[in-house]
């Protein structure tokens, strides 16, 4: 069954024209991602389906009686409930249902006592009601009401405090809570996992893989999009292109397609060239007849169908972290770290140690401390207990979330000049064009940026730092998609180690090869990517280690607790010298590759002792590279 479907929408502001042509269908129960880069119009076609614009022209049909719930991104509540009062509200047509069943009760307790006709029928009334009631959940809605407040982030505290005391990230949250329990036929959702932690999220992810109805979703979070949705909507160069599935089969079906058409553009390009250059030489050679050839083949390319140039990695930045000087082995140990607020304490003894090259992930729930961490480790707040040590050559960046260290009265231009004086002006301008700054865009103020831009200048200011050590708190925000993978790329190809503080899995997945999970009681360190953390963690929850064992003495507690550290420590030490044996056997092969190259050349093999030479060399590689795989079949055993 059709929901709604979009027939050559136009839509245009003034002279710009933000949507073209747009078609598409939503059947019942389709859950569909919306992608595009920033400013592609589509929070304005949501706007159009809602009705809060209007389209120059086109079609827009909804199902009759089909209603719509949409949560717009900078939706503000004003209210002055709490935030169980506010919730309550969608279920008033159940509280308005109850109070006539209990005034039902109360009209055939009274006529009980003289029987009559009337009684029966309210009776009758009576068991239609209560059916019905029963039917809308009339029992179970504030189980309901709790369910959803708590996946979405809010404690049984939280539930009393008035919306007038939340933050804008709380209110969005209470305004995220109704539309679900509205349960609209058709679900319209602008960033919706934005101000969510990510145990908010992943509850978010099943609640609408559950859902019944349809969705549309516009989402920078793309792990996020491969969990929910099944189809992709992407608008691009004012138009809208469908793919049937999720958001990596729609990164590998766009590679497919760009690169077909970059084929397409350059034949044909090749071609305009070459019929080009046959006309001017026509032209040329001032002969009537030739004149008139060319003239016809003018005709001919003039009603030709321009192949468009693909506009994937058009214009994109190009990011390269390097570090000027080699760190030493060891980059950070922190040992039993705790800090408090007063009453508030955040987290203690937390324990764990980072190495050279690894890329190390800091998760946890919101209000945890981890950018408080962060500032433990770059001295700017005391920690109340423990110690930190930080290796031999370790330099350090830092990324702020809050874009705190950028001047605000300065110019872009010079908010990157004043710390890299030794660029001329044109080195600079070349740099700030690779990250989309062009033109009279580098004379602006760093007050008027937007928030991509100003973690554009953030992570420029950090790459030229070329420090070993990165940290880095969520550096994907305000970013769109194209940015961020863009910055994985960089960040998995950078030769230092990484500390970095995300709550964007599908970053975390790309980048990180360690996981810590900070808590209240400390951190758990997980060995892989996102994707293992979560396998990982769901086979402990499976198994009996999460339940304590009670029959066990504080002191076996604790000496298991040091054998697993010891395990640990023993994998990171195995692992290490993999990666090492592996760059060994790299390094070998290469040398011998070369070796037998050379012994092809004639003036190598036609002079016997150079060629004796080589071969003897290679021969004594061979015998040390078989010894290696040796080792490292080994390992893998």
């Amino acid at each position: 069954m059709i929901a709604m479907s979009c027939n050559g929408i136009y839509k245009s502001f003034g002279i710009d024209i933000i949507l073209e042509n747009i078609s598409f269908t939503i059947n019942s129960g389709d859950k569909i991602g919306l992608v595009g880069a920033n400013g592609a119009g589509k929070s304005t076609l949501f706007k159009i389906i809602i009705g809060e614009y209007t389209y120059d022209r086109g079609e827009l049909y909804l199902s009759k009686n089909m209603n719509l719930g949409y949560l717009e991104q900078t939706l503000t509540l004003s209210s002055s409930d709490t935030i169980w009062g506010e919730v309550l509200h969608v279920f008033d047509h159940l509280i308005k249902m109850e109070e006539h069943l209990r005034d039902l009760e109360n009209q055939i307790t009274k006529q009980s006592l003289n029987p009559s006709e009337s009684l029966t029928k309210l009776m009758d009334l009576y068991a239609q009601t209560t059916e019905e009631f029963q039917h809308k959940n009339g029992y179970g809605y504030q189980s309901e009401i709790r369910g959803v407040l708590k996946g979405l982030g809010f404690s049984e505290e939280e539930f009393h405090q008035p919306i007038i005391e939340l933050s804008g990230g709380q209110k969005t949250r209470v305004n995220l809570a109704k539309l679900l329990l509205r349960k609209p036929a058709v679900l319209l959702l602008d960033e919706p996992t934005n101000h969510l932690d990510i145990d908010a999220v992943e509850w978010l992810e099943s609640f609408l893989k559950s859902y019944s109805g349809s969705i549309l979703l516009i989402s920078h979070d793309r792990y996020f999009l491969d969990e929910t949705v099944d189809k992709i909507y992407e608008i691009e160069n004012k138009n809208l292109t469908q793919y049937n599935g999720n958001y990596t089969y729609y990164v590998e079906k766009k590679k497919i397609i760009y690169e077909q058409q970059q084929k397409e553009f350059l034949i044909q390009q090749k071609e305009l060239e070459k019929q080009e250059e046959i006309i001017r030489r026509f032209k040329q050679h001032g002969t009537e007849k030739l004149a008139k050839r060319a003239k016809s083949r003018e005709k001919k390319l003039a009603h030709i169908d321009l192949v468009d140039k693909p506009l994937l990695f058009n214009k994109n930045a190009k990011i390269h972290f390097e570090t000027q000087v080699k760190s030493g082995e060891d980059i950070l140990q922190v040992e039993n770290l705790s800090k408090s607020f007063g009453e508030n304490h955040l987290f203690k003894d937390v324990s764990f140690r980072i190495y050279r090259g690894e890329k190390v992930g800091l998760i946890g729930p919101n209000g945890i401390g981890k950018s408080t961490l962060f500032k433990i480790l770059l001295d700017k707040l005391p920690s109340d207990t423990g110690l930190l040590r930080l290796g031999h050559n370790v330099s350090i960046g830092y990324f702020d979330q809050e874009q705190s260290s950028l001047n605000k009265h300065n110019t872009i231009i010079d908010e990157i000049w004043n710390g890299n004086i030794h660029f001329t002006q044109t080195e600079i301008r070349t740099l700030l064009g690779s990250f989309l700054f062009s033109g009279d865009d580098v004379f602006k103020q760093i007050s008027t940026l937007s928030g991509g831009e100003k973690s554009r200048v953030s992570l420029l200011k950090l790459i030229l730092s070329k420090a070993n050590f990165l940290l880095i708190d969520e550096p994907t925000n305000h970013l769109d998609i194209a940015s961020k993978e863009i910055l994985e790329e960089a960040l998995t190809h950078y030769d230092g180690t990484l500390f970095v503080i995300s709550h964007d899995r599908y970053f975390l997945n790309k980048v990180a090869t360690k996981l810590l999970v900070l808590s209240s009681e400390g951190a758990d360190e997980y060995l892989g990517n996102y994707k293992y953390y979560q396998e990982k963690k769901k086979f402990l929850e499976e198994s009996s280690i999460f339940v304590p064992d009670i029959s066990k003495t504080k002191t076996q507690l604790k000496d298991e607790k040091r054998k697993e550290k010891e395990k640990q420590r023993e994998e990171r030490k195995q692992k290490k010298d993999l990666q090492e044996l592996e760059e060994k056997i790299a390094s070998l092969e290469d040398h011998i590759r070369h070796l037998e190259q050379e012994m092809c050349k004639e003036e190598i093999y036609s002079d016997p002792k150079k060629s004796k030479q080589l071969h003897e060399t290679s021969t004594s590689l061979k015998i040390e590279l078989t010894s290696l795989y040796e080792k490292w079949e080994d390992f893998l055993v």
